[in-house]
């Protein structure tokens, strides 16, 4: 899962170089779209949900290591931006075969509590990409062009692919599905007709769309609209940090409290705390102050990451033989619905931060209508 938030994380910092390699403005908001395009290959999630139900879950991660590859390469000598975007695109493709089965493959061996004890758990480690990827960035850059940046995800996936090879199948042989029209249907409809599913894959989604503005904005929010590009790494570096933390913690308060009171008690918090942010950015200026800020992105980002694998757990508890499919369809819905709301809160951040804290309230009150609608 590390190649997900390696192949955003890393080239953050190198998206203003890009912007002057194809001769586009500094507040220019086309670059975001380098992270929204690879978000937007997660649709391909569902065609890998029906094929690891079929073949196993290790017959579908090794299909995604070639793509991620092949389209990390092809976007690095890509001669426009919008091959490139089609390249990220298919890099995106391959991530999410790699992302889907991970979460099928932990329902497979794990459900309930249980299973998001174990998300919390992976998520800690995933986290930890975020907080050394711009450095790593950084470090390229100042040797290197950003195209030695660009380069270093599908580096690193050759030594993910050679280490995914210790890995066991998770779905036995006589509880795969078969491929044919009548099940693939009967299969869909049982996950999308599931109103828990829906209702926690929705909360998510939303989530996941502040989550996906704030990473494809944040070179711009520091280096233009704050002035401040030199503390990128360290701002977005904290962040991840935090980020990181909360969801280690999550994995206790799951453990001790079980998900669903723990997704309730953190969905009003994140609502509480993108209110303040709302309310000082109208009753100061646009943008507020850089630690106020700051403070509530880290924030909410945080709790954003700890909601992730207590909703996902909830959602993917009765799905049962359906595992892979539902885990497709969860991220299918959850990366193609999230990139696209977040690309237009991305592209409304030209001149300040209001489109951003007002979505961040929005997006909290309209979580917590899903998530205690499920009684």
């Amino acid at each position: 899962m590390m190649l997900t938030a390696l192949g955003i994380d890393v080239m953050l910092p190198a998206l203003g170089d890009l912007r002057a390699h194809f001769g586009l403005p500094a507040s220019s908001t086309a670059t975001s779209n380098v992270i929204t395009f690879f978000f937007l290959g997660q649709m391909a999630q569902i065609v890998f949900g029906i094929l690891s139900d079929r073949f196993g879950r290790l017959f579908t991660l090794r299909i995604g290591f070639p793509l991620y590859f092949a389209g990390g390469i092809a976007a690095v000598f890509s001669p426009s931006l919008e091959l490139m975007l089609a390249a990220r695109f298919v890099a995106g493709v391959g991530a999410s075969a790699v992302f889907m089965t991970t979460i099928a493959g932990v329902r497979d061996r794990f459900v309930g509590d249980k299973m998001a004890h174990t998300m919390s758990l992976i998520f800690t480690i995933f986290l930890f990409t975020p907080v050394l990827a711009p450095f790593l960035g950084l470090a390229i850059l100042s040797v290197a062009s950003w195209q030695a940046v660009f380069l270093a995800p599908p580096v690193f996936a050759v030594f993910v692919f050679i280490w995914s090879l210790r890995l066991e199948e998770s779905l036995p042989q006589e509880k795969r599905s078969l491929i044919d029209w009548p099940t693939i249907r009967r299969s869909v409809k049982g996950v999308i007709g599931n109103r828990v599913f829906l209702r926690y894959t929705l909360a998510t989604t939303l989530l996941f769309s502040a989550l996906s503005s704030w990473v494809a904005s944040a070179d711009r929010i520091v280096g233009e609209i704050f002035g401040r590009p030199e503390l990128f790494a360290w701002i977005f570096a904290g962040t991840g940090l935090l980020m990181s933390f909360s969801s280690l913690m999550n994995s206790r308060l799951t453990f001790r409290f079980g998900a669903k009171r723990t997704i309730r008690g953190l969905v009003l918090l994140y609502t509480l705390v993108a209110a303040g942010l709302l309310a000082i950015t109208l009753i100061t200026t646009d943008p507020p102050a850089m630690i106020p800020f700051f403070t509530a992105i880290a924030l909410l980002m945080s709790i954003n990451l700890a909601i992730e694998p207590n909703s996902s757990a909830l959602a993917m508890e009765p799905m049962g033989e359906t595992a892979g499919l539902a885990s497709a369809v969860y991220g299918t819905i959850f990366f193609f619905t999230g990139a696209s709301l977040g690309a237009v809160i991305s592209h409304l951040m030209t001149v300040g931060v209001l489109p951003l804290a007002i979505s961040f309230v929005m997006i909290g009150l309209a979580s917590i209508a899903l998530v205690f609608g499920d009684t």
